[in-house]
């Protein structure tokens, strides 16, 4: 009976130790994937997962990606630019987001934006076990937000600088804006009823390649279509929102403010959709960025989409190299070397 107790203990630790592991990733080549149990919240069990790309040559500095709402990490020529350049890529899938869902789960929900600090710095652990002292952080739309966020909470954070791709720091609701208070303190009621974001596709068939973009992704994890919030989704996004405001200047690492020149409206896919901002108001994007530090620098990315690093490639080039030139920059003098 003993005995057997000792192999079950032993098979124990080693399933836990395999899952701790890095293991090949669904990009295929030199990606790894790592997940973290995250223990369970109201929803039941959760994770999170971190997918890297390491560079050839030893190197003390690293990003880490975040990606934004209706999303996960899929932009393989982003880590590999990255790769290129000496950094480390590392990308979180944040919990009940794509590689990170589990069976049964309701994609993109949150209640807090708190819930996410976990997965970040899980992904931070690990990046320091793999000798990276020098570390970015970079987030995407609703990612951007919940990056800006996470620095506001964290000013003793580590993390050398912050880059910010069209981050969600407003509501792009129109007339509908003024109900946005409600339905928030509502989320604390009632968290769990269904609202829907929207029904236009423009965006998305402007990414996708079988619509009229050049991307592959997994469209259970990243539709056409966004797919129903819940109240309390609505209120996670709030609360950081009005933090933030609440909060100008908390900030205190250089910070790159990306967004695109205009902002486009479109109920179906036109052309237009592939030269702007068909998710958000980039002069929201420029007017509350300004406020999140001291040093932030803006760039105003013309013919940009919103992923503006999945822009045309004529687009996304340029801007990748202005990228490189603000981090050799902004990083301490030894990172650069």
């Amino acid at each position: 009976m003993k005995r057997l107790y000792i192999i079950v203990c032993l098979l124990a630790l080693s399933l836990s130790m395999a899952a701790q592991s890095w293991l090949c990733d669904t990009l295929g080549g030199d990606f790894r994937v790592r997940f973290f149990n995250q223990g369970h919240d109201y929803a039941g069990n959760v994770r999170s997962c971190v997918v890297r790309l390491l560079p050839v040559s030893p190197s003390d500095k690293a990003v880490l990606y975040v990606h934004g709402f209706n999303d996960y990490f899929f932009q393989k020529e982003m880590a590999c630019k990255f790769v290129d350049h000496d950094y480390g890529f590392y990308a979180v899938d944040l919990r009940r987001y794509g590689r990170s869902l589990l069976s049964g789960q309701k994609r993109c929900q949150v209640r807090n934006f708190n819930e996410y600090f976990a997965d970040i710095d899980s992904a931070l652990m690990a990046m320091r076990q793999d000798g990276f002292n020098d570390i970015i952080l970079m987030g995407h739309s609703t990612g951007g937000l919940v990056a800006s966020y996470y620095m506001s909470r964290n000013p003793e954070s580590s993390i050398k600088a912050l880059v910010l791709n069209s981050p969600f720091l407003d509501w792009n609701l129109g007339k509908m804006e003024c109900f946005v208070g409600a339905i928030s303190a509502l989320g604390g009621i009632l968290p769990g009823i269904g609202v829907s974001p929207g029904g236009s596709t423009a965006y998305g068939e402007s990414l996708h390649k079988n619509n009229h973009g050049e991307w592959e992704f997994n469209t259970e994890w990243k539709s056409i279509k966004s797919p129903k919030v819940d109240l309390g989704w609505v209120r996670a996004v709030n609360s950081a929102q009005r933090y933030l405001r609440k909060h100008k200047y908390s900030i205190n690492i250089p910070i790159l403010l990306m967004y695109s020149a205009k902002s486009v409206d479109l109920p179906n896919w036109t052309p237009e959709a592939s030269t702007g901002d068909a998710v958000l108001d980039v002069a929201d994007i420029r007017h509350y960025g300004l406020l999140l530090g001291h040093d932030v620098t803006t760039i105003k990315v013309e013919g940009g989409m919103h992923d503006l690093i999945l822009s045309p490639k004529d687009v996304r080039e340029p801007l990748y190299t202005y990228i490189f030139q603000w981090l050799n920059r902004h990083l301490p003098a030894e990172s650069s070397k």
